[in-house]
Formats: structure tokens, C-alpha cells, sequence
């Protein structure tokens, strides 16, 4: 196998977004190199997120998910789409604050000292009660937003703190 066929990419196409985020954990549980993506419309089918996986992790990938009760609808790989899945991770350089953005969910925090100072976006119900429970907190010492919330805004805010904490991280001495 040559280093072209291992750096080859796919996406798994899932039913839904809870199917999306469950694949998710038990992939990365199991070691395996995937990516939460938006899928390009000509393949969308109705979830608004896929897994970025290798190709040659494909056939496992499958068959580790269908052993977990989730069936994924397809594995398509990317050089099949005229269009590329889309990033779901977007940073906004404010000067003395980053705002990280996943999907509809914004976290902002202050370069020199990490602390979250506002948490908005989506529409779900948690939302206030992540805002209170992040905002006036460092991204190092505030519970994850996977851990205080079950919904797809929970899922997405988790997706913004993951790049704000590896950010804040990189630039402490």
C-alpha cells in the first residue's frame, strides 16, 4: 500500500445526527483518525453531518459501527464528489478574543487568560444553562460541554471548545 492510498479519504453518510455523534465516540474509543464534517450536498441525504475517515479504514469502520447497532447508509469516497465536505470548525481573530464557531454554536474566549466570555448560537434548549455553566470559566478548567448537555448544539459547542482549548493550549508556555 503506498502512502497515497493511506492519505485517501471517505465519509460515512449516516441517517441522522445522533447516529452521527454516537459513530463518532465509538470510532475515536476505538483509535481510529475521523473528523465530524458536513457532507456536500450531492450526497447529503438528510444529516447534516458525516465521519471523514480513511479509506482504508473503511471496511472496519463499517463493520465496527454495525456491530454497535448503527448501519451506515453509505461510505463514499472523495474522490467520487465533484465537492468536498465542508469544515464545521471556523476561527474569528478578534484581537484580545477568538471566537470559535461549529455549526450555529459560538464560543469566545480571551487569548491571555482563556476565560470563556460568551457562548451563543442554535436553538436548543440547554443553551443557558451551557452559557452559565462555561462563561466566566478558563476553556482549561470548565466542565465539556459534552458532558453538561445531550443535544446537537451540546455536540457542536464540544466541537467549538475542542479548538479553543488545543488554541489556548498551543500558545501557553
Amino acid at each position: 500500500m503506498t502512502k497515497k492510498d493511506k492519505s485517501e479519504k471517505a465519509i460515512v453518510l449516516l441517517k441522522d445526527v445522533r447516529e452521527s455523534m454516537k459513530a463518532e465516540r465509538i470510532l475515536k474509543t476505538e483509535k481510529y483518525d475521523v473528523k465530524v464534517v458536513a457532507p456536500p450536498p450531492e450526497v447529503r441525504i438528510g444529516c447534516d453531518l458525516a465521519i471523514e475517515i480513511s479509506l482504508v479504514d473503511g471496511f472496519g469502520v463499517e463493520n465496527l459501527l454495525k456491530s454497535n447497532g448503527i448501519n451506515p447508509i453509505n461510505v463514499v469516497p472523495l474522490s467520487n464528489l465533484q465537492l468536498k465536505p465542508l469544515e464545521i470548525i471556523k476561527e474569528v481573530d478578534f484581537g484580545d478574543y477568538v471566537m470559535v464557531k461549529a455549526g450555529h454554536m459560538k464560543l469566545t474566549y480571551e487569548k491571555q487568560s482563556g476565560e470563556i466570555v460568551n457562548v451563543s448560537g442554535g436553538g436548543c434548549p440547554d443553551i443557558p444553562f451551557l452559557a452559565l455553566s462555561m462563561v466566566g470559566k478558563t476553556v482549561t478548567d470548565t466542565k465539556r460541554p459534552d458532558e453538561l448537555g445531550y443535544t446537537l448544539c451540546a455536540f457542536m459547542l464540544e466541537k467549538a471548545y475542542e479548538r479553543a482549548l488545543q488554541n489556548y493550549r498551543k500558545k501557553q508556555p
